[in-house]
Order: structure tokens, then sequence, then C-alpha cells
């Protein structure tokens, strides 16, 4: 049987070979597309409702032992 080859197919042989090459650039780059969110809200709203319940879990934490060790 013949195989083509679609422009779908080289874009994702490329993207694969450029993840073999440099892992730690992928990383960066989702590092860096997160680094773009400007406050709560835009924060909150790009994770979902399971991360956002996260979220407000470790900040009211993060309160209860501020208070406790700084009042």
């Amino acid at each position: 049987m013949e195989s083509k080859k679609t422009p779908e197919d080289g874009r994702e042989r490329l993207r694969q070979n450029e993840l073999n090459n440099n892992p730690g650039g992928s990383f960066r780059d989702g590092m860096d597309r997160g680094s773009g969110i400007g406050n709560l809200t835009d924060s909150a709203g790009g994770m979902g409702w399971k991360g956002t319940g996260v979220l407000i879990i470790v900040l009211f934490f993060g309160y209860v032992v501020y208070s406790l060790f700084f009042n």
C-alpha cells in the first residue's frame, strides 16, 4: 500500500524530533506561556474548577499557618 505523507505528519515528526533533542526547551516554553497571565482571575479561569479549588485550599491553609505563627 502506498504511504502518503501529509503536512500534519511532517509537523508531528518535527515536533517529536524537537522534543527528543531538547526536552528542557519544551518545559521552558510551557513555563513562559504561563508567565503571561496577568492576574488571579485570569489564572483561575485558565486552570478549570479543579485547579481553582486546589488554589483556594492552598491559600486557605497558608493563611491558617500564617495566622498561627505570626499572631
